[in-house]
Formats: structure tokens, C-alpha cells, sequence
């Protein structure tokens, strides 16, 4: 009995461990499944923003996304130049104001062409910017339109600007509504899933009234206090009740707490947004109004810049210009020209799904950090953003420097001053060949250039004679070149005076070179020129041994700048609402001729290359203003005033009765005044910049011995 007792449990225990097994693990298996079906704390499918769609949202890959410089792009078209055509304006459809000022810009660049045959790149005349269907912007049948252009080819060698794509509710980033083929794309808002990389450029989101050229300058002058502003974090904005971007900004009001955090929004937006409201709508409205933008944006150390419908947003253009250093709450967001400029030296990143977590982040700056985030924040403000032009410009460089045998800029030159628009790759490879932010106190030498226009005759009693022979007494000259723009020819070689063997002497007449009879020959980058000082002058000017060594010791310390002896000013003029020009003796000025002054030889690059076409064509007209074209370029690049050394006003010999001359002429004072007008138009603002610095010789005009001061004959000089 007891062994059927034994048996019998033996079996059930059996019975019971094979179940178990078996059954059991059907069971477990069943509470897999049901645990996978269990609603997830936080639905990262239903957050918009841009990491996950990147994630998650993987749309078929056509042949236009795989586009690289390599397989969409013909590089042989470049082989000629790098030009850009504009096609002609279309009869039936007018650009907007935003994208005709794009084409303005392109149009009055050194890149434009109006041969087709010879452009690098072609530019669509038909408005392309608002791609929303919804927007009065919106360019209908555009794939027909494409289609009839004479070079479109698939986009080939093209390049779309565009601001906004996609429309209510979805907003896709990707929906230009036609067709763009192997066309770079220069594109705001796009993220990193939908950019093909090394082809497309992410451009700014800018407002309607962005300037065309020029632009508002930074609100942040160097080294400007408070460190910490009234608050720490701000943001005053639109709230979306529900869609695409409203999960971001319906959470920012955790974050407001009315003393140093403000993070106020409104729901109080579009035609329906009473019969949309939420229950916090009332409330937020009511905070909402008890704020200035303006205010905030000057008086916040940082701004946020949450994502709306899409990935980009207004106020990050807003808070650059402010100085107000950005945190960034938009996933996936590929930032403006990220490709050549480095963020992480101007605005902050935080996650949309960690939200709660900025005010750690930004707290936990040090103010050295601070300081540098808001510094870099000018930066590139000025030099990339405060208008279309800029960004035009910016976005055709990026694109040039990707073509083969193009020499291009490292990060240092895109994220430090001057920036990468004023230097040019093809003038040198070495910082040190620049005259920014290097030390030339090692400098020993430098070049004259003197310019002869008058043709006068070459007497040891004569201007040019004894200009010549007081510079070669210098101890700091290496060579004088001698450009001679008249229509007699130059002096033979043995009625020059004599020079030390250590100096050499090179006279440069024009041959009928179209580049070179101007004016403006005196600023070309002649061969010749192998010092980076550069010493100009006018053939009749007056200047001592002394006067020229003082200049160039001067100099050295200011290489970025002009340095010389004539000043001028310029001033607003309210009663003709223009500017106005004078030579007067006042407490400040704003321009050193160049008729005695020097400057660094990288200038002259900039004025040949660089300028526009329309700058050049209003010096060739006048023959004249050469000289405060220089004064305008070296002001736009450094943001800087020349400057004035001793007390020398008159600088030339006055002209003997019955002589000619164009100082004397009536009419020159005019011109240099239309001039002045005329260059700051075509700048889009007025870059000269007033000083009231004089710098003289220590121990001048004390009342001490004449042997304890080393340029003793500059105070012989009269004024």
C-alpha cells in the first residue's frame, strides 16, 4: 500500500513538473505579449520632434536623395570661373519682396553672369522661398514652369532657396510640391534626416524685412556689463493647442517661474483659436500680455527657441542679433551652415523630451563660458546673418569650396574675425599672410607705391624728385614702385634720383589693360609687391624721412587699419537727408587718404576681387573716390576707424598758377560727396566709423632738449 502511495506521488510530482514546463512557458510567453501591449509612460511615436522622425519616420529613399557633388553635380561647368546666372523675370508672376532682394543681391554680386555658358550655377527667377499652399506666396504649376527652362536639366547645377514647405496640418519638410531633382537645396527648417550631407545647405529663418544688404548691427558691444542680465531664461511666444510642435511649447510653462525664468506664450492666434482653446488658454493670455518682447530679448541672458510648426524659428535670428545666447529645443534640427560654422561656441542644445532639465543646464554655465557664448553670438550675427546678402553670400561659399582645386577656409577662419567673407583662400594659406590678429612687430620693411597721374616733369627741384629721395632715406623701405598712369611716358632710368644699392626702383605703366587704366590701378596687387606694408602716394605729396618711418613703427601696431596724415570726415546731413563730406578741420574723422598713409597689401586683393562690380563702375565713371573706397573696405572688414598720425594737414604741394590739377577742380569736391552716397547704398550701410585718436611721437612738443627725441623733424612740419 505504501508503495502504490509512493508511485502515485511520484506521478503527480511528474505530472505537475512537466506541465509546468511546458504549459508554463506557453504561459510566459502569453505574458510577454501582454506586457508589450501595456501603454508606454511616455509615447515617443507621438512626440514631434525632429530625433524621432528621424528614427522612426524612414520615407523611400528616390533618386534625388541620394545626391552627392559627386553624381548630381557637374563640375566641368565650373572650369571657367565660379559665375552664377540669374534667369530673366517671368511676364506673368512677380518675386516676393524677400526673394527679389535675394535676386538683387545675386545680380549686383562679383558671382553674376549673364551668359549661361560660362555659369557655374544657374538661380530660378520664379519664387520659390514659400512652398505653403495656404501662403499668398505660393507659385503655382511650378513643375510645368520648370520644365520649359532652358538649362533646368533635371536641376543639374542648380541651386533652390527656399523658407517654408509643407502646410497645415502636416507641415512635411520635404514637400516643395514639385519636383527639384539634382538641385542643391539651400533650405530653412530642415533637419537632419531629410538633408542629403555635403550637398544641401541649411539656410536661417528670416523675417519678411530682413535687409537686403548691410543689416542692424549686434546689440552687444565688446566686453558689455552685466554679465548676468534681469533674467536667466526667456521665451515669449505662440502656443499650439494641439499638432505638429505643440508639445514642446504647451509644456514651457513648467519651466515659468516670474522671477529670473519667463516663459510666457498665447494660444490667442489664428481665426478659430477661441473654439480651439484649452483651460490654460485664459490664464496664459493674461501673463502673456504683462511682458515686452523687446524688453525681454535685451535683458535675458539667455532665449529659448523651441520648435513650432517647423523645425526653425524666427527668434534665433532675433536672439543672435540681441546677444542673447539661444537654447535650443528643436531635435534633429540641422542648424544654419553647421557644415563650416561651430555652434557649440554660440547657443546651447537641450532635448524636447527632457525639458525640465534646461534650467540645470543653464545654470550650471560658468560666466567665463557665459561670456564667450555671447561674444561668439556677435560674431556670427555680423558677419553671416544681419542680411540676405550675407547669407547669400555664405551659402555660394560653402558651395565653392566643394569644387575640386578650390582652395578653402579651415573652422578658425569661419568662426573668428573677420570671417570667412573677407578672406580669401586664394590670397594665402597661412594666418600670418592676413592682417588680422597677428603681431608684425617683427616687420622690417615695406613697399612704396606712388602714383602718378599728373605726368609731371622729373627735376631735382620737382614733387616726385624729392619724394622719392626722402623715402629712399628711409631705413625701413625695400622697394619703390612707380605706377605711372599718364599718357606721356614715364622718365628714363638716369633722370631718377639715385638710390642705395639695397633699394630697388620698378616703374608700371599700363599697356591698354582694361584692368589696369584706371584710377584704381594704384590699389591693384602688382607682383611687385612683396612686403605686407604697403606705403600709397600721390606723386605730389610731402612727407619727410621721419615722417615715413613714424608712420610705418605706427603701422605695425595696427596692421588691420589705414594709418597716415590726411583726414577727412563724413556726417549726416538732415536738411538733404544724405551724407555729406568735408575737409575741415574738426574733433574727429573718419577717413585717411591715401595719398600718404599705409595699409596692409591684403587690401589690395579685396579691392580688385572682392568689391562689387557696382563700387568699381562708380570710381571708373568719376575718376576719383578711389581712396575713400579703400577708407569704406577696410572699416567693412575690420569695423574699425583709420587712423591719424601727427599733426600734418596739408600734404601736397600746392599747384603753380595756371596748372592743372585734380584737386583744384571744382567740380571734385562733388563728386566725392555723390561718392560717399553712392557707397553706402551699394554697401547697405554707412561702415565708416569716427575717431578722435591722434598719435605723435613721444616727446612731441615737450619742452625738453631736441636731441632726446627721435623724429626730430616732425615738429619742424607745418600743419
Amino acid at each position: 500500500m505504501q508503495a502504490k502511495k509512493r508511485y502515485l506521488l511520484l506521478f503527480v510530482s511528474c505530472a505537475f513538473l512537466a506541465y509546468w514546463y511546458f504549459g508554463g512557458y506557453r504561459l510566459k510567453s502569453s505574458n510577454i505579449v501582454v506586457e508589450e501591449q501595456l501603454p508606454e509612460f511616455v509615447n515617443l511615436n507621438q512626440m514631434y520632434t525632429g530625433s524621432i522622425l528621424k528614427e522612426r519616420e524612414k520615407p523611400p529613399i528616390s533618386n534625388n536623395k541620394r545626391c552627392s557633388m559627386e553624381n548630381c553635380f557637374d563640375f566641368g561647368r565650373c572650369q571657367q570661373g565660379f559665375r552664377v546666372f540669374v534667369y530673366p523675370p517671368e511676364d506673368n508672376s512677380a518675386p516676393s519682396p524677400s526673394y527679389q532682394k535675394l535676386l538683387n543681391v545675386l545680380m549686383e554680386s562679383r558671382y553674376y553672369t549673364t551668359d549661361p555658358r560660362t555659369a557655374c550655377l544657374f538661380v530660378l527667377s520664379i519664387d520659390t522661398l514659400d512652398r505653403d499652399r495656404l501662403s499668398t506666396d505660393y507659385i503655382r504649376n511650378m513643375q510645368s514652369r520648370l520644365q520649359h527652362l532652358p538649362h533646368w536639366n533635371n536641376g543639374l547645377n542648380h541651386v533652390i532657396f527656399n523658407l517654408y514647405s509643407g502646410t497645415w496640418p502636416n507641415y512635411t519638410e520635404n514637400n516643395l510640391d514639385f519636383d527639384y531633382g539634382m538641385a542643391i537645396l539651400a533650405k530653412a527648417s530642415m533637419s537632419e534626416s531629410h538633408m542629403r550631407p555635403g550637398f544641401d545647405i541649411s539656410i536661417p529663418l528670416f523675417h519678411k524685412v530682413h535687409p537686403e544688404k548691410g543689416g542692424e548691427v549686434g546689440s552687444v558691444l565688446a566686453n558689455s556689463l552685466p554679465l548676468q542680465k534681469n533674467y536667466l531664461l526667456a521665451f515669449k511666444g505662440k502656443r499650439y493647442v494641439h499638432g505638429i510642435g505643440s508639445d514642446t511649447r504647451n509644456s514651457l510653462y513648467h519651466l515659468h517661474n516670474k522671477k529670473d525664468m519667463i516663459m510666457v506664450t498665447t494660444c490667442r492666434h489664428g481665426k478659430s483659436w477661441k473654439d480651439m482653446k484649452d483651460e490654460r488658454c485664459d490664464q496664459d493670455n493674461k501673463e502673456y500680455d504683462k511682458y515686452d518682447y523687446e524688453v525681454l530679448l535685451q535683458n535675458s541672458t539667455f532665449c529659448l527657441v523651441p520648435r513650432g510648426r517647423r523645425l526653425g524659428s524666427f527668434r534665433f535670428l532675433e536672439a543672435l542679433q540681441a546677444g542673447c545666447i539661444p537654447v535650443l529645443l528643436s531635435n534633429g534640427w540641422a542648424l544654419p551652415f553647421s557644415q563650416v560654422i561651430d555652434w557649440s561656441k554660440a547657443a546651447i542644445w537641450a532635448d524636447e523630451r527632457l525639458l525640465l532639465q534646461v534650467p540645470y543646464i543653464v545654470r550650471s554655465l560658468t560666466p567665463s563660458k557665459i561670456l564667450q557664448l555671447r561674444q561668439q553670438t556677435q560674431v556670427l550675427w555680423d558677419r553671416y546673418f544681419s542680411s540676405i546678402e550675407k547669407i547669400v553670400y555664405t551659402t555660394l561659399e560653402m558651395i565653392r569650396e566643394r569644387l575640386p582645386n578650390e582652395p578653402f577656409r579651415d573652422a578658425t577662419v569661419w568662426n573668428n574675425l573677420p570671417g570667412a567673407l573677407v578672406t580669401l583662400p586664394s590670397f594665402s594659406d597661412f594666418a600670418d599672410s592676413f592682417p588680422f590678429q597677428v603681431d608684425y612687430n617683427d616687420v622690417e620693411s615695406f613697399t612704396a607705391i606712388v602714383y602718378c597721374q599728373l605726368g609731371l616733369s622729373l627735376t631735382p627741384s620737382a614733387p616726385l624728385y624729392r619724394l622719392v629721395t626722402n623715402i629712399a632715406r628711409s631705413k625701413y623701405v625695400s622697394k619703390i614702385i612707380v605706377v605711372w598712369s599718364n599718357d606721356k611716358r614715364p622718365p628714363t632710368k638716369n633722370r631718377w634720383p639715385t638710390l642705395p644699392h639695397n633699394i630697388s626702383l620698378h616703374v608700371i605703366q599700363s599697356e591698354g589693360e582694361p584692368t589696369k587704366t584706371s584710377i584704381s590701378q594704384r590699389f591693384y596687387p602688382h607682383s611687385q609687391i612683396e612686403t605686407a606694408a604697403v606705403l600709397s602716394l600721390d606723386e605730389d605729396s610731402v612727407l619727410t624721412t621721419d615722417e615715413v618711418d613714424f608712420a610705418f613703427i605706427v603701422w605695425k601696431q595696427f596692421p588691420d587699419r589705414v594709418v597716415g596724415y590726411p583726414a577727412r570726415s563724413h556726417y549726416w546731413d538732415d536738411s538733404k537727408s544724405t551724407w555729406g563730406y568735408t575737409s575741415k578741420w574738426t574733433n574727429d574723422y573718419s577717413i585717411v587718404l591715401t595719398g600718404a598713409a599705409f595699409y596692409h597689401r591684403y587690401y589690395n586683393v579685396l579691392y580688385t576681387e572682392w568689391l562689387s562690380p557696382l563700387l568699381h563702375k562708380t570710381v571708373e565713371q568719376s575718376q576719383n573716390c578711389e581712396d575713400i573706397l579703400m577708407n569704406f573696405l577696410v572699416s567693412h572688414v575690420t569695423r574699425r576707424p583709420p587712423i591719424k598720425v601727427t599733426q600734418r594737414k596739408q600734404y601736397k604741394e600746392q599747384p603753380t598758377v595756371g596748372s592743372w590739377s585734380p584737386w583744384n577742380d571744382p567740380d571734385h569736391f562733388i563728386q566725392r560727396q555723390t561718392c560717399l552716397n553712392t557707397f553706402a547704398a551699394v554697401f547697405g550701410y554707412m561702415p565708416l566709423l569716427r575717431s578722435n585718436l591722434r598719435l605723435d611721437p613721444v616727446l612731441f612738443k615737450d619742452p625738453v632738449s631736441n636731441k632726446r627725441k627721435k623724429y626730430r623733424k616732425i615738429e619742424l612740419v607745418g600743419s
